[in-house]
């Protein structure tokens, strides 16, 4: 079944999420998830960053026996053994069996490669017939094809590993029976795939996750299945996600800046970290923020956080505070942010993927207004298909000439 993508009614309006505006920020205030839990809202950047940073206030206490009920969509962050729910030792534990292929050193031995894989699309692109989609020609198979070559998925069908990865960030878009019965294959997948890399291992992500947890030895089998489950689908959501919403802003409303990104990588280096601080990108709708809850008192902004409060850090609003960023991001497109953004998270739960998913975004964006200087949008903005009833949003699709 394919997804329905009508609005809740509680939606946000299908505008381009760069149009949308943060709630200005404050003390820490209270406010209800959908499912009508009080959660306090944090919204100041450094209040939203010690949220993230601070060990009294974690994931895995959100999943406890005696936890209120966060979503009324079952799909993959609820998993309690999964990377995303482990706190303390055990997360780390878990965490370290992976991080090393995500340093800023390891992701950069990669960027030779993933340029080839980029132009490789730009001329599959130039030669079509337009109007082309821009999402299935370059942004869904470029974070497939790396994320594909990583962890050794090569020959696998991915057009089933994308529907499942859709139905795991699912909230409305698939019913729960969907969700659970893709979450139950994708599991069978990832197990498979385990089993194998374990009998015969190979130069991928997959055999050194499976090797490193084996040496640990308290490492367990289904979370080494929940992590590579976790390592697919976030390891190409990132990027398709970030890259369609800068093409969105970048192709409709500053002209300027998509000719200015041809000059050098590094300008659209700082171009990508500004359009990641800027444009969020989760749906709103459902989560308001990166959830925590609190494991002891503590105080935030000057207010008193009860022990076994639920508490979302609204990372968009941070990452608008004028306190910390003044002035308009549009205006200073080409500078990278002054303050490190926390679009990416922070702290022990900071994201594994982010230097791969800022190297693709960087690249493809200053390959394609190199290439295509006069590429725009085929259709206004406002009849663009948006991706909803998911974790995230973005362009459905993408439609361009030149």
């Amino acid at each position: 079944m394919t997804p329905d993508h009508r609005d809740t009614p509680a939606a946000l309006p299908l505008v381009p999420l760069h149009c949308l505006r943060a709630m200005e920020p404050g003390p820490p205030t209270r406010t209800e998830l959908l499912t009508g839990t009080p959660v306090w809202m944090v919204r100041r950047h450094a209040d939203v960053r010690q949220v993230l940073t601070d060990p009294r206030l974690g994931r895995a206490e959100l999943y406890a026996p005696n936890a209120p009920l966060l979503t009324p969509y079952p799909n993959l962050t609820d998993a309690p053994d999964g990377l995303l729910n482990l706190d303390g030792p055990e997360h780390q534990r878990l965490r370290r069996t992976v991080q090393r292929a995500f340093t800023p050193r390891a992701i950069a031995r990669w960027r030779p490669w993933v340029a080839l894989v980029v132009e490789e699309l730009l001329d599959a692109l130039s030669t079509a017939e337009r109007p082309v989609d821009l999402v299935a020609a370059v942004g869904r198979p470029l974070p497939v094809a790396v994320i594909s070559r990583l962890m050794g998925l090569d020959g696998v069908d991915f057009e089933r590993l994308s529907r499942w990865s859709d139905q795991a960030l699912s909230t409305s878009a698939y019913t729960p029976q969907e969700v659970m019965t893709a979450m139950r294959e994708f599991g069978e997948f990832a197990g498979q795939l385990v089993a194998e890399r374990r009998g015969k291992p190979t130069d991928d992500l997959v055999s050194s996750l499976v090797q490193a947890a084996d040496q640990d030895g308290e490492v367990t089998e289904p979370q080494i299945v929940t992590l590579v489950v976790g390592l697919v689908v976030a390891g190409h959501e990132t990027t398709i996600t970030s890259l369609g919403n800068a093409l969105v802003y970048l192709l409709d409303e500053n002209r300027t800046a998509w000719h200015a990104l041809a000059d050098s990588e590094e300008r659209a280096g700082a171009v990508a970290e500004q359009l990641l601080r800027a444009v969020p990108l989760g749906d709103r709708n459902v989560t308001p923020g990166l959830l925590r809850r609190a494991v002891a008192d503590v105080e935030i902004g000057g207010v008193l956080i009860s022990a076994g409060d639920v508490v979302a850090a609204d990372t968009f609003a941070a990452n608008h505070d004028p306190e910390t960023y003044p002035g308009d991001w549009r205006t200073s497109l080409f500078e990278p942010p002054a303050t490190p953004h926390l679009t990416f998270g922070a702290g022990p739960h900071h994201c594994l993927g982010a230097w791969l998913a800022r190297m693709e975004l960087e690249l493809a964006l200053h390959r394609l207004a190199r290439r295509l200087p006069g590429l725009r949008l085929a259709v206004p903005v406002e009849q663009l298909a948006w991706r909803t009833g998911l974790l995230t949003r973005s362009p459905q699709s993408l439609p361009v000439t030149w």
